[in-house]
């Protein structure tokens, strides 16, 4: 895989593409998309393969036996994350936002408070409020440049309403890979509030520089029983589109209230994402995701060595993930002004920081998963931007 070649993916109904002029009136034909996370290369060969396969054999139908499917999960699991699944406690949802939704409806009640670090993935917000929620923001403290937990803080925000909380690990969008101390204090904080605690570990698979993830089944065993994990293939082989994530549910009367809700709105999976996953999670996807995290680690230094060279931008140090969040307040600028430079003059679609709720105002989130030609030329976008400061 060449992670350089340039893909041209306007007017293939992309929304990262397709839809920048409409949201944030930046043309594709002279924009660069750095804004919904997905990635600008193809998936590894096998996942093409398994595609090109089905497509030959023309019939599709039903998707049947998830054996192999459910046992190349375990395989990543194990293999990736030192992490033993059963294959009974993983069910297939489309996607992890449709996750998410369904462990609203498990797990609260309308009116229930269900709790976030913020900021966070603007998603999860979405979810709570049209399912009639209470969204409870907990801030996140800034701490040398990261984010930190701040249970003292939380403590006082806490009331018996809140039902549930939703863990983002790897953190999305600062790139926060939490410590297994980071973790044992938030299975500590859930079972001292009752919460049923849903980890969202979707970035699991992009670290860098020596950072280590840590699921949270390791690093706090005790739990288990009020635990749900949420993995994907997705967002590691760049394949969102077909909708396809995992609710992983140890406790069987956990398990059970998903399912409940998953047969109720009679939700079931899709032949070509059963197929797409069970491809990915294969010797040669693991190769292939070795190589894509090297070439991602070379554009995230690239280009906070840009960012952070101009006055007043500040782009946080990234564990994982690729989504680099850049912090504009030290230019003493509106986020209206900051927001007009990068995207009129720039040229550049990027995440706004305040949809991804408190603390967030400040921001903006570009997307790092693209050629680096496309980075560099960003960069260059963004110091001539802000020439003025310099």
């Amino acid at each position: 895989m060449s992670f350089d070649e340039i893909i041209d993916r306007r007017g293939t109904h992309s929304v990262k593409w397709d839809m920048m002029d409409k949201i944030y009136q930046v043309p594709a034909d002279s924009g660069i998309a750095m804004w919904v996370a997905d990635m600008d290369f193809r998936p590894p060969a096998c996942v093409q393969n398994a595609l090109e396969n089905m497509t030959g054999h023309g019939v599709y139908g039903y998707y049947g036996d998830d054996s192999s499917y459910l046992a190349a999960i375990c395989w990543w699991m194990k293999t990736r994350h030192n992490w033993e699944v059963a294959p009974e406690a993983i069910l297939t949802s489309h996607g992890l936002v449709n996750g998410t939704a369904l462990c609203v409806q498990a797990f609260t009640e309308k009116g229930d408070g269900v709790a976030v670090m913020a900021p966070v993935y603007h998603a999860f917000g979405r979810v709570i409020k049209a399912s009639d929620r209470r969204l409870v923001e907990l801030p996140l403290a800034t701490v040398d440049g990261r984010y930190e937990m701040d249970f003292d803080a939380w403590e006082a925000m806490m009331d018996p309403g809140v039902k549930m909380m939703i863990l983002c690990s790897p953190h999305n969008p600062g790139g926060r890979v939490w410590s297994p101390d980071d973790l044992t204090r938030v299975a500590e904080f859930c079972k001292r509030h009752d919460l049923v605690l849903v980890s969202d570990e979707i970035h699991h698979d992009l670290v860098f520089g020596g950072a280590k993830h840590t699921v949270m089944p390791n690093a706090a065993p005790e739990i288990l029983d009020r635990l749900v994990m949420m993995t994907a293939t997705t967002k590691t082989f760049n394949i969102a589109g077909s909708h396809t994530g995992n609710i992983i549910v140890p406790d069987a009367k956990l398990r059970a209230k998903v399912q409940g809700v998953m047969n109720a709105l009679g939700i079931s999976g899709n032949t070509f994402g059963f197929m797409m996953a069970e491809a990915a999670y294969s010797p040669e996807g693991a190769a292939w995701v070795d190589e894509l995290v090297a070439y991602i680690d070379g554009n995230r230094k690239l280009f906070d060595e840009g960012v952070n060279a101009i006055p007043g931008l500040a782009s946080m140090a990234l564990e994982a993930t690729y989504l680099a969040w850049v912090d504009f307040s030290g230019t003493g600028m509106a986020p209206a002004e900051f927001k007009a430079r990068v995207e009129k003059e720039a040229g550049i679609a990027a995440n706004h920081g305040d949809s991804f709720g408190l603390g967030g105002e400040s921001y903006l989130r570009f997307n790092l998963a693209t050629p680096r030609a496309r980075v560099v030329e960003a960069v260059e976008r963004l110091k001539k931007a802000f020439a003025d400061l310099q």
